[in-house]
């Protein structure tokens, strides 16, 4: 963060009077703000943590027109609590003025540019399902948004970035024009915006070619991938052919999707229940997703991420 290649930005938080308000435009759930309310006070009254924003915000939007460029967000031991949990969203809050002037800056509609945001507060939501306090359980996700590397179009999240060494060399063999290096689309799938339908995906999928063909033509995309649990092919075993998740499957070309080094067990069940802190047993399985994941882990099997593509 202290690098000196990092020209250092203009970054100041917005005034506790403003706090709550910018908050709400972020979607931060209203049982959040007075937290973060009495953090802001604890920020603002530190020279050292208020020098640690402006620092924080400057290698955030560094290089900030090349996805994936930004540096790291500083790192708080468990026994910060919660200045440790929030510490980011100030960072976040105090980039948004520079964030909001790329988005005008590449034309993008104040609605695209509101709803991709909120994503802040969706997550802060997240957090306090699973564990009941204000917090981030992953820091690092928004930072996509606050760099303009990710936007929200409808159900899904789409995401500008370079294909990496194996997927890229494995669509270069498929013939598809894209390899190592070109641009794609990462898809994400959010929480919180119902059924994973078909006509949602179609929908998405839609204002996702028009919007990325208009606000960055200088990055041509060929393809889109994913990497998610939902493409774990084991799901075929248990959920029927018309079944959202199967039918979110078939859109793509499944790729090296197993043997992973590690499973990801907890993720599907931290998707699907909320979180992990429930013991497996007292979990609920009304659904057929429910049904799914944890049948397939009492029968001693694993759950992995699944790896995909389509054409654009």
């Amino acid at each position: 963060m202290d690098d000196p290649a990092i020209p250092r930005l203009a970054a100041a938080l917005p005034s506790s009077l403003d706090l709550p308000g910018v908050l709400l435009d972020l979607a931060v759930p209203h049982e959040d703000i007075a937290q973060l309310l009495a953090l802001h006070r604890e920020v603002t009254a530190s020279a050292e943590l208020t020098e640690l924003v402006t620092r924080a915000v400057s290698g955030l939007l560094w290089r900030l027109e090349t996805p994936g460029e930004g540096t790291g967000l500083p790192e708080f031991p468990a026994a910060a609590g919660a200045l440790g949990r929030c510490f980011a969203v100030f960072v976040f809050v105090a980039a948004l003025p520079h964030v909001r002037a790329l988005h005008r800056e590449h034309g993008i509609p104040d609605d695209v540019s509101r709803h991709t945001l909120a994503d802040l507060g969706r997550n802060l939501a997240v957090h306090r399902r699973r564990f009941g306090t204000t917090g981030l359980l992953v820091p690092w996700w928004p930072t996509r948004h606050f760099r303009g590397e990710l936007y929200q179009l409808g159900r899904l999240q789409f995401e500008r970035r370079r294909l990496g060494k194996r997927t890229g060399a494995a669509l270069a063999a498929a013939g598809v024009g894209a390899g190592p290096g070109d641009p794609c689309l990462s898809l994400h799938i959010p929480d919180y915006l119902g059924p994973l339908t078909p006509r949602a995906c179609d929908d998405s999928l839609a204002r996702a070619t028009a919007f990325f063909a208009r606000h960055f033509p200088q990055e041509p995309v060929r393809v889109a991938v994913c990497h998610s649990w939902l493409l774990d092919e084991q799901l075929r075993r248990y959920l029927p052919a018309d079944s959202n998740i199967i039918r979110f499957q078939d859109r793509f070309e499944l790729l090296h999707t197993r043997p992973d080094p590690e499973p990801e067990d907890d993720t599907p069940v931290a998707f699907v229940f909320g979180g992990t802190g429930t013991p497996r047993a007292d979990l609920p399985r009304r659904t057929s997703v429910q049904r799914a994941v944890l049948g397939h882990l009492d029968a001693g099997g694993h759950w992995y991420p699944g790896h995909g593509w389509f054409p654009m």
